[in-house]
């Protein structure tokens, strides 16, 4: 179906489909594949490893639904009649729409400049938010790949996470002191990690994660168990 742009905030954003088909091939040049997150319990399919960062980062922020390629924007330009297929359109925690392209920084071409601006017009017309995620500050996305592996729900019988909240109630704030402080400290170290996945321990993102990060209190997050 085509809609103009001005009665796209009123499209229900479950009817996209995806505009272009997830394939692979021997010799492609890029990376394509489907990543799971806990957010939506589901698989998305990405084409890029730069895309399957995204969809990472989109699934630690918790968001409620991403879709990807979700429709194709025709726009006149100086040089004709042009198109573009946003990669993913996210339905953000609190209901907001945030529309994204992703494109390492290097590789940006006037064309695709074009593409984007006309893309991010379009996007405030609608009332969402639009962004190129061209890469990523140092250490996001190794801390944020190391937090994933623990961000399935995980069985506390012997109640390391209460222990673990509770020591930083009571000012344990660096990862090691918090994780040696508890009966089992091999395993903490997974529990903390799960905590940390749920921002039910909070962690600075801009630096790697090791014992002397410092944790501070976090939310509790439904998701989390």
């Amino acid at each position: 179906m085509t809609w103009p742009v001005r009665d796209m905030a009123s499209v229900p954003v479950l009817s996209s489909r995806v505009i272009r088909g997830f394939t692979w091939r021997a010799g492609q040049g890029h990376r394509p594949g489907l990543q799971f997150m806990v957010s939506t319990g589901r698989l998305h399919g990405f084409e890029s490893l730069e895309e399957q960062q995204l969809l990472l980062e989109l699934d630690y922020f918790g968001v409620a639904e991403v879709l990807p390629q979700p429709f194709r924007l025709d726009f006149d330009s100086s040089e004709g009649k042009r198109w573009h297929v946003p990669d993913f359109l996210a339905v953000m925690p609190d209901g907001g729409l945030w529309l994204f392209d992703v494109r390492p920084e290097g590789l940006i071409e006037d064309d695709d400049a074009m593409k984007f601006a006309a893309t991010a017009q379009s996007a405030s017309a609608c009332g969402w938010r639009y962004s190129v995620a061209v890469g990523w500050r140092p250490h996001v996305h190794s801390v944020l790949d190391h937090l994933s592996s623990q961000r399935r729900p995980l069985v506390d019988q012997l109640g390391l996470q209460r222990e673990l909240e509770d020591a930083v109630a009571r000012g344990v704030d660096r990862f090691g002191d918090l994780v040696e402080g508890t009966c089992l400290p091999a395993v903490a170290r997974a529990h903390a990690t799960h905590l940390l996945w749920w921002r039910r321990l909070g962690v600075d993102l801009g630096s790697p994660l090791g014992d002397g990060s410092l944790i501070w209190r976090g939310r509790a997050s439904a998701g989390g168990s």
